[in-house]
């Protein structure tokens, strides 16, 4: 069995910003694009989707009228080459709901759930990118064997475009400005 025969064509050459932006929904769902190539995502577990669903609910509650939180959102790190990546869950300005793509200046918090396969990603090359991208804070959840979660926060550094270590929390959730929340996440 030849590469050709397992993924498309496409998936072995540059994407083009126009070309994604070209692509349907069904076409670019569980994909990200860096550096101009297609990245496939494994399929996420249950336990890890419950965990992104229960944060965003709880950072939209958060956040009030002027942020929205979701877990079904891409957003644009940068066109050329094309950087397009699906954070598990994102903050976002309300008002941009509906501009596309969303841009790094619309976005306020981003949250990835380390899953089986995506320690590396997760824990080093997303945060570079979230980082040079502008992004102000960077989250990265650990699934425990406990069952708790441990989340370890990230503060942007806007003059080195690089994160600084902020606080860990286990179990429950804190948010830092311009929203605070707390939430028990219990054991999932």
């Amino acid at each position: 069995m030849t590469a050709e025969m397992v993924a498309p064509a496409w998936m072995h050459t540059q994407i083009s910003a126009e070309q994604y932006d070209s692509w349907s929904e069904e076409q670019c769902a569980g994909i990200e694009i860096v550096d101009g190539m297609v990245v496939v995502s494994p399929s996420a577990s249950k336990r890890h989707n419950r965990l992104a669903r229960v944060l965003a609910n709880a950072l939209d509650a958060a956040a009030g009228p002027d942020w929205n939180a979701d877990t079904d959102f891409d957003v644009r790190l940068q066109d050329v080459p094309l950087t397009n990546r699906h954070p598990d869950v994102i903050v976002y300005r309300a008002e941009t709901i509906d501009l596309t793509p969303t841009r790094p200046e619309h976005v306020l918090l981003v949250v990835e759930v380390v899953s089986p396969g995506s320690e590396t990603t997760d824990r080093i090359v997303k945060v570079d990118q979230y980082a040079k991208a502008g992004i102000p804070f960077y989250w990265r959840v650990e699934q425990a064997a406990t069952g708790v979660p441990i989340v370890y926060t990230y503060v942007l550094d806007p003059a080195t475009r690089a994160y600084r270590d902020g606080e860990m929390f286990t179990g429950t959730v804190k948010a830092t400005a311009p929203f605070s929340i707390a939430v028990d996440l219990g054991v999932m």
